[in-house]
């Protein structure tokens, strides 16, 4: 995606006139050499900048490089000259980020999580229906799917700084009062407001850490999701810690029926202290996030935005952060791509024909401004710049909406079907926290697994994820002939391992698809389009289930097999090439 040079109004003259010798300044024969030994310099540098084509994605060679695209290349080259001199190829500051961005995943399944687990002691306080208490999941659901589209623009826009911040504060606030109220339509509220916080986390979490990483470390972006099976886990610790223990007997009626004895707030605060704790945990990471680390802004991000001294002064509070020497990429550097810009592109200068401006009236000012809202949304079009970046953007949205909907029509009608062959899947309370950290718990190993697979040699990415997504598949068919509630539980525990592998890859690999000037649009909209699926999924198979079928499971394992034929077809690999 092109973007324009950025020239002071002397280089635009100069590059201009530069072959108009009327024009041009009288000089000796003096001056002329030493233009000429400078010239070659300049050429001998800008050789120096370049870089081969095979270390490019795809079929792209250098010379098909916009003017931003090669100045992010030596934003990368600085960056792993930088880390290569640290202990571990991380510098301190790469592992701040790296461990900061992995509490935001922490936070998406710990929340996610949490609420099924306090939502049966909810019922029973607040007297709700079985029809309703499930808009409690159903609301998160939208709130993150809201809140994956907007911070995944947002973050575009603004900025990740603001939004790596914002997302934390938002759901903290929320999720701190969300045990005041003894509503259920407050609740519902508060619950939604949540969700718009933690939705944007692994989108923006994901493009912030890619644009800090050295090439050679990006395998720690589905490291990242190392941290979203420990939130399930200490959702689930806290939640066997104090629901049990501060909850109402199961016999007692809601206190709102008028019947006495009764279960009410004073005798059911377990659910209350879960999430207090989840929201104290989510207001600790936020101020790590905002008091304690400075986040610097993303180095491409001012790329984009045209702000390159800028730029430079981040790489260098950053090495002094590392406690590493200063960069050796200066603005001289930028500033000569933007001279070789110039001279080889029609340059025109911005300034005004005549002085003062007409004034406009209302009408024309209404203009004016939509045109000015709509112009923050053109780094969109980079998503269908070309074929290779339709074909991307297409497969996977594909991959990701086949994902969610696989996993969320199987959750739902699972346990309906194995009731039907008489296998009872409900538990005690002290059982289901016991479960969830049984079959959560291997699925840590999961992601590591899929960290490794990422830089195996004529495996990479691509194939890794074609793997795991098949494994998924297959394991929603094994669940047709499970006829004990072992092998239930051990059919689950394969299903959410090969789930996580598949997601931790997915997630780790999708910001390393689009340029920075639209990489969080570019995985917002993707985990946008996955949550709406998922939020579908359960309704549209719900429409011709029949718990005497297995239909719904093989819709499911199908659904797993399209995700592993989309991302099959992703056009290009991107394991030890240059990200923009």
């Amino acid at each position: 995606m092109p973007f324009a040079a950025t020239l002071t109004p002397e280089q635009k003259d100069t590059a201009l006139h530069a072959d108009d010798p009327a024009l041009a300044p009288s000089m000796d024969m003096s001056d002329m050499e030493n233009k000429k030994a400078s010239s070659d310099i300049d050429v001998r540098h800008l050789e120096s900048l370049k870089v081969s084509d095979d270390e490019l994605v795809g079929s792209l060679t250098y010379n098909q490089l916009s003017l931003y695209e090669k100045k992010s290349v030596l934003i990368n080259r600085e960056l792993d000259h930088m880390n290569a001199a640290s202990r571990g190829g991380l510098g301190r500051y790469q592992w701040c980020i790296f461990f900061l961005c992995g509490f935001g995943y922490f936070l998406d399944l710990c929340w996610a999580q949490v609420f099924g687990l306090v939502a049966g002691q909810i019922q029973q306080e607040l007297d709700v229906p079985n029809n309703e208490i499930g808009n409690l999941s159903v609301l998160f659901s939208a709130g993150m799917t809201v809140g994956a589209l907007f911070w995944g623009l947002a973050v575009d826009i603004i900025g990740r700084r603001w939004a790596f911040n914002l997302t934390c504060l938002i759901s903290s606030v929320f999720g701190l009062i969300f045990a005041a109220p003894s509503n259920f339509g407050a609740l519902c509220f508060l619950t939604f407001c949540i969700g718009l916080g933690v939705g944007g986390n692994i989108p923006i979490d994901a493009t912030i850490t890619l644009e800090f990483l050295p090439t050679n470390r990006r395998f720690l972006l589905c490291a990242l999701s190392t941290f979203q099976p420990i939130g399930v886990v200490i959702a689930s610790l806290i939640a066997w810690g104090l629901v049990p223990k501060y909850a109402c007997d199961t016999a007692l009626p809601s206190c709102k029926t008028g019947q006495t004895p009764c279960c009410g707030r004073s005798n059911n605060m377990g659910w209350r202290y879960t999430i207090i704790c989840i929201g104290a945990l989510t207001l600790f990471i936020f101020v790590a996030r905002f008091v304690i680390f400075t986040f610097y802004e993303s180095p491409k991000f001012l790329l984009a935005k045209g702000h390159d001294e800028e730029a430079i002064d981040v790489l260098n509070k950053i090495a002094a952060f590392n406690k590493q020497p200063a960069p050796t990429l200066t603005i001289n550097d930028f500033r000569l791509l933007d001279k070789e810009y110039s001279e080889t592109h029609s340059v025109h200068s911005d300034d005004p024909l005549h002085e003062g401006q007409k004034p406009l009236n209302t009408k024309e000012l209404t203009k004016t401004r939509l045109q000015q809202l709509a112009g923050q949304f053109k780094h969109l079009k980079g998503l269908f710049a070309n074929k290779r970046s339709i074909w991307t953007t297409v497969t996977l949205w594909i991959a990701y909406m086949a994902l969610f909907w696989s996993f969320s029509t199987a959750g739902g009608y699972i346990p309906l079907i194995l009731r039907q062959k008489g296998i009872d899947t409900e538990q005690t309370l002290n059982e289901t926290y016991v479960g969830y950290i049984e079959i959560y718990t291997p699925g840590i190993s999961a992601t590591i697994l899929g960290s490794f697979l990422m830089e195996i040699p004529r495996l990479g990415r691509r194939w890794a994820m074609v793997l795991s997504a098949a494994l998924m598949g297959v394991s929603f068919f094994l669940y047709a002939p499970v006829s004990s509630f072992k092998a239930y539980t051990g059919i689950s525990l394969l299903e959410y391992w090969a789930q996580s592998l598949y997601a931790a890859l997915l997630y780790g690999i999708t910001p390393e698809f689009f340029a920075a000037p639209y990489r969080g649009s570019g995985s917002g909209i993707a985990s946008m389009l996955g949550r709406l699926a998922g939020t579908v999924a359960p309704r549209a198979a719900g429409t011709f289930f029949n718990p005497q079928s297995n239909s719904v499971l093989y819709m499911a394992g199908g659904a797993a097999f399209v995700s592993m034929i989309a991302i099959g077809c992703v056009p290009f690999e991107t394991k030890g090439r240059h990200t923009f």
